[in-house]
């Protein structure tokens, strides 16, 4: 029945087997889960297969037959694509009564509206965005939003807690990204503070690592104090996992869904501008922690100081 809980052994779907999909849809197969799964790298299929997961040759072969479809993509225009405009969309693939659970970082307005394509065709969609990093996704505990009705976010309850920790109801379909966006705005933002503040600090004469430790048991403690400083930043690692142009597009997200409920919002907009600078010159392979580097290259130019340790320097 369409109102039943989509428990194991239940097929699923999973198309984006990246650094995130693929740990998120192991945890699937571990809770029991039949996955099926796509993505353009022969390696991502080879890895799932390994897991106990089945490969397919295209997006909408995993769909077809799925009691649920997972996106786990880089942007809301790629699932459009992938599950509407392609030749052999997902969403013609899927079976009526099925759900598509939209897990990317999409425009929350964007989501909305794929949901009302899907609904002639008795497809269902909750928007289910994440956060916690690569590290939570092999843990399988994420922090996950829902957004769509409450009686399909049920359905779907052991598909979620099987990948989180925790889930959070948002609302209406599209609320739960919204809330995603903003949320990786206000880290992005506490990351900025936080590597101009140990520069600023560094430069006075105070020690980078006592720093962080006075942060974090002081009211300038953020996640990037906590879990980013020491083991990615101030050793020039920048190698947390989690891409620079994904934060910039989130951030990106934020402001444009301020533009559009007319709220004025100039500090996301100052924000979302740094962050495109720091795009702009670190290249779009750039780590999300490499705006550390980006300071210190502004540094360089303005005071004359090092620049960030040449083998951290892209080619």
């Amino acid at each position: 029945m369409a109102d039943h809980k989509i428990m194991p052994p239940a097929t699923l779907g999973f198309i984006g087997l990246g650094k995130m999909g693929l740990p998120m849809a192991v945890r699937l197969i571990e809770a029991g889960y039949a996955v099926r799964g796509y993505d353009p790298a022969q390696q991502a299929l080879d890895n799932l297969v390994g897991a106990g997961g089945t490969a397919c040759t295209s997006a909408a072969a995993t769909a077809a037959g799925a009691a649920a479809v997972i996106t786990m993509l880089p942007d809301g225009d790629t699932v459009r694509r992938v599950v509407l405009d392609d030749t052999d969309p997902v969403g013609t693939a899927m079976t009526r009564g099925a759900v598509l659970i939209e897990m990317s970082s999409s425009a929350p307005l964007s989501t909305r509206a794929l949901g009302e394509r899907l609904a002639g065709a008795g497809i269902d969609v909750v928007d289910a965005p994440v956060s916690g990093g690569v590290k939570k996704a092999v843990a399988g505990t994420l922090s996950i939003m829902a957004g769509g009705e409450p009686a399909v976010i049920e359905r779907i309850t052991g598909v979620l807690d099987a990948m989180g920790g925790s889930m959070f109801r948002t609302g209406a379909l599209g609320s739960a990204h919204a809330m995603k966006a903003l949320n990786n705005y206000v880290s992005a933002a506490g990351l900025i503070a936080a590597c101009e503040a140990v520069q600023i600090g560094a430069a006075f004469g105070l020690d980078p690592e006592l720093m962080t430790d006075i942060f974090n048991v002081s009211t300038g403690r953020n996640n990037s104090t906590e879990n980013k400083l020491k083991p990615f930043i101030i050793t020039e690692a920048y190698n947390s996992g989690f891409g620079l142009a994904l934060m910039t597009k989130d951030i990106g997200i934020a402001v444009d869904l301020a533009k559009e409920l007319a709220r004025p919002a100039p500090f996301s907009q100052d924000v979302v501008a740094f962050a495109r600078r720091a795009l702009e010159q670190l290249g779009p392979a750039a780590d999300h922690t490499e705006v550390d580097r980006y300071l210190k290259n502004l540094a360089a130019k303005a005071v004359g100081e090092p620049r960030a340790s040449a083998q951290t320097l892209k080619s």
